[in-house]
């Protein structure tokens, strides 16, 4: 519960009609009896142009600078709503900080569900973490923040904001490197979060792919790490290891959500929990779409179109390679590259075309990115319908583009979540 009527952690005038709200929201359009308004500077418009409109939708309040009803009146509300979600953070007995070029969502599902924590889900900007910790700060349970970054300093301020107890790099890659310019510059920003705040204690773990770049920092996964995972097995039904003695079977996984659960139950461990529980709660772990999610039948099908990045591409295919039947990569265009954007794509590419039977490419860097290429999806969709038997297993993998039209997603080859559904729809 958000009480606009508790100690809050500036001055605010808070009108009589004022009332406690379940959560927060910064879009009006969510604004209602149980959501709260926060009017915040926008790119286009100020959210003060849509206090009145959140108002009318029965908001129990707003944030504002604004002198109305059921106002909780500020000089500036986006600095009031970062102070009162330090505030609450302050209150929660564990905070995990999750970052990384790749699997940064699969291993904060999995360290949420090892811990029983609290977690963001996917909209993960500065103001939705500011809510999620206004929120859910005092609910006594631990907290696993999602930290991604597309810019120099970002994530000094997330991390002023989160303060975590534990910072978590899961891989390094190249991705958004129009802003960040190189992988030394991801290197930099990203190992902010291994850093405290004014000396603060931070427990630093990195994935094992992430190792290279930061010697002597613990890291964890398979192999020649920290905290490691023994005897994993990776099949079609899923992955299987021990950790700490204790095994552990994860359904329709690979050795990405395996790399996850080892991280989940380090943590766990050093948390007092017991890891056979843990474990049991990791079984059960099921990713938001679009995230390595498979979908058996007499075609599969695996869904990992949320976002794609080389790095993350790689680890997909790696996945992909170890299915029988006739394995199908069908790859898009990843984003923010920066100038060296078709070389990456032809290295992809490669990748793709050693680890698959059959390469399918759509968009800008099709001919780079599959044997089969197609300038747009719907052409790409046509050609998948008609190629597709019985015992295929059929990788779909892209960027986004989540702010272009659907006219310049269909014609550039991202947000390939539409050719998941065809896929799906044609299996009956």
């Amino acid at each position: 519960m958000v009480d606009p009527f508790c100690a809050l952690p500036f001055f605010a005038a808070v009108h009589p009609e004022a009332r406690p709200a379940r959560r927060l929201t910064w879009d009006s359009r969510e604004a209602g009896p149980d959501v709260a308004f926060v009017a915040l500077p926008g790119e286009r418009m100020h959210g003060n142009a849509f206090v009145e409109q959140a108002l009318a939708a029965g908001a129990p309040f707003v944030l504002t600078d604004l002198d109305v009803p059921r106002a909780v009146r500020v000089d500036d509300a986006q600095a009031a709503l970062f102070a009162w979600a330090r505030a609450e953070r302050a209150r929660s007995p564990l905070v995990v900080g999750v970052t990384g070029s790749a699997g940064k969502t699969t291993a904060k599902s999995f360290v949420a569900a090892a811990l029983d924590a609290q977690f963001m889900p996917v909209f993960n900007t500065m103001p939705a973490i500011a809510c999620f910790l206004i929120e859910l700060g005092g609910s006594g349970r631990p907290l696993v923040v999602e930290m991604g970054i597309d810019r120099i300093g970002e994530m000094a301020e997330l991390v002023d904001l989160v303060r975590p107890d534990v910072g978590v790099i899961t891989s390094i890659g190249p991705a958004h490197l129009e802003q960040l310019g190189s992988i030394e510059g991801i290197v930099r920003e990203k190992g902010v979060i291994l850093r405290g705040v004014q000396g603060e204690p931070v427990r630093a773990l990195v994935g094992a792919q992430a190792s290279a770049f930061y010697p002597g920092v613990d890291s964890y996964g398979f192999g020649p790490v920290t905290h490691a995972g023994e005897d994993l097995t990776v099949t079609a039904q899923g992955a299987s290891f021990r950790f700490a003695g204790v095994p552990v079977t994860l359904p329709l996984a690979a050795r990405v959500q395996a790399e996850a659960a080892v991280l989940a139950l380090t943590l766990a461990h050093e948390a007092g929990v017991a890891l056979p529980e843990a474990a049991v709660r990791l079984a059960a772990v099921s990713v938001p779409g679009g995230r390595y999610r498979v979908h058996p039948g007499r075609f599969t099908v695996i869904d990992d179109a949320y976002n794609a990045s080389p790095v993350a591409v790689r680890a997909a295919l790696d996945a992909l390679n170890g299915w029988p039947g006739r394995r199908i990569s069908v790859l898009g265009r990843m984003l923010e590259l920066g100038p060296t954007e078709r070389e990456l794509h032809a290295g992809v590419g490669e990748y793709a075309r050693s680890h698959a039977d059959l390469t399918f490419g759509v968009g800008a860097f099709a001919a780079e990115l599959g044997d089969r290429a197609f300038a747009t999806v719907p052409e790409l969709t046509a050609a998948l319908l008609a190629e597709v038997r019985d015992g295929d297993v059929l990788l779909v993998k892209a960027s986004r583009g989540i702010s272009w039209t659907p006219e310049r997603r269909a014609q550039e080859g991202v947000g390939l979540d539409v050719v998941v559904r065809a896929l799906l729809a044609a299996r009956g």
